[in-house]
């Protein structure tokens, strides 16, 4: 093994070790994080204003600390969308960054000094808000497909004083979204009743997704890590996040803030593959050279089966 990764792959064996001295400090926790915000585009239902100030009450409802990633042009580059990000920062949430136009790093077309001058616009930006951090999180979670773009970007980051914010607990919140949108473009009228099929695939999503990933921690961690949960500053998250805060709690986890939990060692790791990204653990099991078999592909589809369910539901 490459020294430089049995070092990091030490780490997380000490870390690992931690837990069987003090287990208690261990229990399961996970942190919310929303990206794409704030998102001015128009939806059935609520308008922008609308959903920004639903998000925003069901995590004051909770008490609960979480961090938006700005992508700029979505709309906080306009005054109108630049006050809702505006009121995050209010809130007591951290402001990140999630670049100006959400280029995809992987792609060909996408160049390491072009991904580069979308961090810094959106920095400028961002850098007015209250709650700012130099906080960044990939578009797509992917860090480049190639290696001189995966290791431009580590320099870049840690030149600027960014941290990766990583994700662990990846989810497709977005492509049920946009089945709960395509529904109420077709039945503007959709009542509590119609849509209930897709709250449930919603919330039965996410719980899948929150104990495959805590099952990967363990196997790949040996504890409990706090996960990093990733949203979107989206309709079905307007509608449905306090029903989702309420299940996190009644399955037992607590709700931390994403500060506290990139705090725990395990977010200090750097995946030594060639072009990491999704969730940090699949970068890091990957690491290990686990397979898409090893890993589970229900970590790894677009919410392939909660789609289909819907689509036998009529939807």
């Amino acid at each position: 093994m490459h020294a430089s990764l049995s070092m990091r792959w030490l780490r997380c064996v000490v870390a690992a070790a931690c837990v069987v001295l003090a287990p208690q400090l261990y229990a399961q926790s996970v942190a919310l994080t929303f990206d794409d915000g704030p998102n001015l585009g128009a939806t059935p239902r609520l308008s922008p204003q609308e959903r920004n100030a639903a998000m925003l009450a069901a995590l004051a409802k909770h008490r609960i600390k979480a961090a938006l990633f700005v992508t700029a042009g979505y709309g906080a580059d306009r005054p109108e969308g630049w006050r809702l990000a505006r009121a995050w920062g209010q809130a007591g949430h951290v402001i990140g960054n999630h670049t100006m136009t959400h280029p995809d790093l992987d792609s060909e077309q996408v160049s390491l000094a072009q991904y580069q001058r979308e961090v810094l616009y959106c920095d400028r930006l961002i850098a007015t808000l209250p709650g700012y951090r130099k906080w960044f999180r990939f578009t797509y979670l992917r860090e480049g497909n190639t290696q001189e773009k995966r290791d431009g970007m580590r320099i870049f980051l840690r030149q600027l004083g960014y941290r990766n914010a990583y994700v662990t607990l990846d989810t497709s919140d977005w492509r049920l979204n946009d089945k709960l949108v395509e529904v109420l473009e077709k039945n503007p009228q959709a009542g509590d009743a119609e849509l209930e099929p897709i709250r449930q695939a919603y919330l039965g999503h996410i719980r899948q997704r929150a104990l495959a990933y805590r099952a990967l921690a363990q196997r790949l961690q040996g504890r409990d890590i706090p996960q990093v949960l990733l949203l979107h500053h989206n309709l079905i998250n307007a509608l449905w996040l306090d029903d989702l805060i309420r299940q996190f709690k009644q399955m037992g986890w607590s709700i931390t803030t994403p500060a506290d939990a990139y705090a725990d060692p395990v977010y200090q790791l750097m995946p030594d593959r060639a072009a990491p990204g999704q969730s940090l653990l699949l970068s890091m099991g990957r690491s290990l050279g686990l397979s898409t078999a090893d890993l589970g592909i229900r970590l790894m589809d677009d919410g392939d089966a909660e789609i289909e369910a819907l689509k036998a539901q009529g939807l």
